[in-house]
């Protein structure tokens, strides 16, 4: 191995696992809407900050983020972040907030919040990203705060989870399956399994996806966990709730079989698969909602009321 592939290695196994924290740079100000900073545990104990956005009604939406994101978004368009995405041709701007809006005057109540070791949360075992494992337990401290605070703990809970977020669900699922008996359902925006993404950036790097198992080596080394132990297709089999997928067909970082293996072992006959044809960018799977927002408040209408 020469020395341009190895310091690559090292740099994509970092980035992974360790991805610089972005800045909250919108706030549901800008979109007219009023709001709470809150602040409230995860499940084992990691302070998590977030937005709860009130509305007229007993429903209620909890919305997480991706990998690097945070609730606001991602500002994709400024440096590192254009830097870290460029090659997978990601470069614009996601800015979450006006999702929250839609769902606003749809009649929800929103908590949106960052997940461990991204945005204002505190940071958590040894800063490593762990694909879920652990950023698990901030799903099921976000389900256990509506549950306590008195102003939603009798609401009409369903989620909206992206990505990391998504995968993160799965894991609660798995963790916590009786923590989900009240939950409606989810929408899940573009769950990802990890060897299938580093395969991609390896490629589109030029490294090689010849490489994974030596990516997988340094990410076991860095973290203690290696592909293999973080959630991915397979973990979607903990589903029980009626849930809607939905992502990037000819996503660069990605193939359609991930997605369509989630679909498939999902445990639950109320499941639907959808697709972003008209994009190779992941990002526009992430803006999906703000532009065609109707099948997903569809799905959360039918299942909510």
């Amino acid at each position: 191995m020469n020395k341009t592939t190895d310091a690559a290695l090292d740099q994509l196994a970092h980035g992974f696992t360790s991805p610089p924290r972005s800045p909250i740079l919108h706030t549901p100000a800008e979109e007219g809407l009023a709001y709470e900073d809150v602040t409230f545990p995860s499940a084992d104990g990691v302070p998590l900050e977030g937005w709860f956005i009130p509305a007229d009604s007993d429903r209620l939406i909890i919305a997480n983020h991706p990998m690097g994101f945070n609730r606001a978004g991602l500002p994709t368009h400024l440096q590192p972040w254009a830097s870290i995405w460029g090659p997978s041709g990601n470069t614009m701007e996601v800015n979450f907030v006006p999702d929250y809006r839609i769902l606003h005057e749809a009649g929800y109540n929103v908590l949106a919040y960052d997940l461990r070791n991204m945005g204002l949360s505190g940071a958590a075992n040894g800063g490593v990203v762990t694909s879920g494992r652990y950023e698990g337990r901030d799903v099921l401290g976000s389900l256990r705060y509506v549950a306590q605070r008195r102003d939603t703990a009798t609401m009409r809970v369903s989620l909206f989870s992206r990505c990391l977020g998504a995968n993160s669900t799965f894991a609660a699922m798995r963790q916590d399956p009786a923590a989900f008996d009240g939950v409606h359902s989810l929408v899940a925006c573009q769950p990802v399994s990890d060897r299938v993404i580093m395969a991609r950036m390896l490629d589109l790097l030029g490294v090689g996806a010849h490489h994974l198992d030596e990516l997988d080596r340094r990410v076991k080394i860095g973290t203690s966990f290696g592909f293999g132990e973080r959630p991915d297709a397979s973990w979607a089999r903990h589903v029980r709730i009626p849930t809607d997928l939905y992502g990037v067909h000819y996503d660069t970082l990605t193939v359609p079989a991930d997605l369509e293996e989630m679909h498939d072992v999902m445990d639950v006959k109320d499941k639907h698969l959808a697709w972003v044809r008209d994009s190779t960018a992941r990002w526009d799977g992430y803006l999906e909602f703000q532009r065609r927002p109707e099948p997903m408040l569809d799905w959360w209408h039918r299942h909510v009321g």
